[in-house]
């Protein structure tokens, strides 16, 4: 394929952008090489300024989960933006989409909506904390849930050691609030728990985490973490910016059967425009302000062209019985098909899939949390990225990131995919 346009373009970007992206992963700093720039896309195509087709299993991250430029949520957005693209002010389509989203999920009463995955859960730790009157939180090393302070913490040495910034701009006194635990390991949560008792306003977890490839909660992971939020009087928040309206209607909650206290949502949710909500029972949510003293706000929330999309969205998979079905049927076919060719060829390598997300980990051993992430060879990621892309398919530009399998995609696109590892695993 011919890539001449996008070095060009990248290095105009560079001029007048932070490393030439306004977000880090897009820089192909994880694999190497220029960024894609992409024209146009369509159904499960990307069109890049070169002129070269790509199957595309990123799908923005997630939401394009019924495809590129699906004809209602386009429709939905190009006649709301005839009428106004935005109001600071109450609008109806605001209280549709609301409550098509507390129909669809079990376990809330209402919903606000913010503008991104990261203002959700932002938003979600500060309810939590007004709302049980405590300040610190645990999170788990390896579950991404935006670029808040909070959030931007690594381990310390020991269980019961305050976390430390993991970023420049993130203050110790931030920090000290934040406490590290193991995905999949409820141990080190039971610890971190008993070396500060009385002091954790919530868990925040991913409840298929998506930011070190897709790894399953394992073990009934998600209830006992459950069990210790109601021993504890610990408030439990599930980000289910990924999972959310992705794995089931009601996310990870409907498919797991475990309820969080507070939900964080985004991607699916908005259509492909930036939407991002938080959610719970009443007793929670009316906390906020203005019937509350907890302050979240924002001028561009609820906007109408992202409500337009959402609602387009919710409501075509919330009226497609199989669509859930539809998509773990072939994100299956896939993961069997890439783990014979894989096999075929002696390539060391675990898959994991959880509904229509899916990673490759070229590593032996099961990959259930960050640390065993980390163990797979990133050398052999970077030539399968780069020749998964020489043969038209784009795939995640990091070895800890999910794969996203949208519903326009077809079994023929999903064999393509399959030889093109198998060319590809042939040159490892």
């Amino acid at each position: 394929m011919l890539y001449q346009r996008r070095s060009a373009l990248f290095s105009e970007a560079e001029k007048v952008i932070p490393g030439g992206v306004n977000s880090p992963v897009r820089a192909f700093k994880g694999v190497g090489g220029t960024p894609i720039f992409v024209k146009e896309a369509k159904g499960a195509y990307l069109y890049d300024e070169d002129g070269n087709r790509l199957i595309d299993y990123i799908n923005s991250w997630g939401p394009m989960i019924l495809g590129h430029a699906y004809k209602p949520v386009v429709d939905a957005v190009v006649e709301k933006a005839k009428k106004g693209t935005s109001f600071g002010m109450p609008t109806e389509i605001e209280t549709k989409i609301a409550q098509l989203a507390v129909s669809m999920v079990p376990n809330i009463d209402k919903i606000r909506f913010v503008n991104s995955g990261t203002e959700a859960c932002m938003s979600a730790v500060r309810l939590a904390r007004g709302y049980s009157g405590k300040e610190k939180i645990i999170k788990f090393a390896g579950c991404y849930h935006g670029h808040s302070d909070s959030f931007l913490i690594q381990a310390g040495s020991g269980a019961s050691t305050f976390g430390t910034p993991n970023s420049p701009g993130v203050t110790q006194g931030t920090a000290k609030d934040t406490l590290l635990a193991q995905y999949n390991d409820i141990e080190s949560v039971k610890n971190l728990i008993d070396a500060n008792k009385g002091e954790i306003a919530c868990i925040i977890v991913e409840p298929v985490a998506g930011n070190m490839g897709c790894i399953p909660p394992q073990n009934n992971f998600l209830q006992k973490l459950r069990d210790l939020c109601d021993a504890h009087d610990i408030l439990l928040v599930f980000d289910e910016v990924m999972t959310g309206f992705r794995l089931a209607k009601g996310g990870a909650q409907e498919l797991y059967g475990v309820y969080a206290d507070i939900l964080c949502f985004g991607k699916v949710i908005g259509g492909g425009l930036p939407v991002g909500a938080f959610a719970a029972k009443s007793e929670i949510m009316d906390h906020l302000a203005p019937v509350g003293p907890v302050y979240q706000a924002g001028t561009l929330s609820g906007n109408p062209l992202a409500m337009a999309a959402g609602l387009a969205m919710l409501t075509s998979l919330n009226s497609d019985v199989d669509i859930f079905k539809r998509l773990a049927d072939k994100t299956e076919y896939l993961h069997q098909g890439i783990h014979k060719v894989l096999l075929d060829n002696k390539i060391v390598h675990t898959i994991n899939r959880v509904g229509s997300m899916i990673s490759v980990h070229f590593h032996s051993d099961p990959v259930t949390d960050f640390d065993s992430a980390a163990n797979g060879n990133n050398e052999t990621f970077k030539k399968f990225f780069h020749g998964m892309l020489d043969a038209g398919v784009y795939i995640a530009p990091s070895a800890f990131e999910t794969w996203f399998i949208t519903d326009a995609l077809n079994y023929e696109d999903l064999d393509f995919t399959i030889n093109a590892v198998n060319q590809v695993a042939k040159t490892l």
